[in-house]
């Protein structure tokens, strides 16, 4: 993982054991009903895009580069809490009426659980949005550093069902790396309710990981609701920041991957790319596109 994208999830994964609390995570008792059906709203013609692909290019005119993406086919968004915000300096209502415009939803979001969490919440909520996702834990020394990780994750669950969203935790490879004898994704999985928190499957860092992503869907049916659509290289280095290539350029079988994906409940397809061989992001992001179009499961 190269320097940059560290800096990014230190900054706004924030949940480094013994050094974050989670003060506004505070359990409550009662919630509203949410529509979490199994298998409900699987559609791979309606493909997301994770904006940490165009972390570049979205600081400079968040209104222009979300205008090229909804031109390439995008419908839905998933953003990241940067800068300027969630909502890139437009507000939550602003944002919303921007994405309707164009024609594209923003369902989720990866921030910072650390700060103003409450507020996000009901932020997410009031544009209908439905994941606020942890995006960062980071490797921890011990089995019992995931478990209270996932006690977090709970709280957070509880405080976004009450507002009538869901909350994630998306991975990345060392929780699919053996620690104590057990794999800490496992861990958090068990630890985890499964009406608070779902989890958002990169499958890219699964694979970085050494596991299969089908087996991990259909062990866990119904718990991946989201996944990161990223490829890898077919000859990767050891650097795995920069083994991130174009959709179908590399070593992952989408057709497979995702068709056993939808079957055990995945709902959302979010592309991300975090390195681009072939050209710019926007071109890598347009080129993505035109592969989701094409790709039947």
């Amino acid at each position: 993982m190269n320097n940059e994208r560290r800096k990014f999830l230190k900054l706004t994964g924030a949940v480094a054991m013994g050094s974050i609390l989670l003060p506004s995570c505070a359990v409550k008792t009662t919630a509203p009903a949410i529509d979490m059906a199994p298998g409900a709203g699987a559609d791979l013609s309606r493909f997301g895009l994770q904006l940490y692909t165009l972390r570049d290019d979205m600081p400079k005119d968040p209104s222009a580069v979300l205008k090229q993406v909804a031109s390439f086919g995008y419908k839905q968004i998933e953003s990241y809490e940067g800068a300027k915000g969630m909502f890139w300096g437009m507000g939550n209502i602003g944002f919303k009426k921007y994405m309707d415009d164009l024609g594209m939803t923003i369902v989720a979001s990866h921030c910072d659980i650390s700060k103003d969490f409450q507020k996000k919440a009901a932020d997410a909520a009031a544009i209908g949005m439905k994941y606020l996702i942890c995006p960062w834990l980071g490797p921890q020394k011990s089995l019992d550093e995931f478990k209270k990780a996932a006690a977090r994750f709970n709280e957070c669950g509880n405080i976004c069902k009450t507002e009538g969203i869901q909350f994630a935790y998306h991975n990345h490879d060392y929780s699919f790396k053996t620690l104590e004898g057990q794999l800490p994704q496992d861990v958090m999985m068990n630890e985890t309710d499964p009406s608070l928190v779902d989890f958002e499957m990169d499958i890219y860092w699964v694979v970085a990981g050494g596991q299969d992503p089908e087996a991990w869907f259909k062990k866990y049916k119904n718990r991946f609701r989201l996944c990161h659509v990223k490829d890898r290289s077919k000859t990767p280095g050891t650097d795995n920041g920069k083994n991130s290539v174009d959709l179908g350029t590399g070593s992952i079988n989408w057709k497979s991957v995702l068709k056993t994906a939808a079957d055990n409940g995945m709902k959302h397809f979010i592309v991300e790319q975090e390195a681009y061989p072939n050209g710019t992001p926007l071109e890598a992001v347009k080129t993505n596109a035109g592969y989701m179009k094409k790709l039947k499961i």
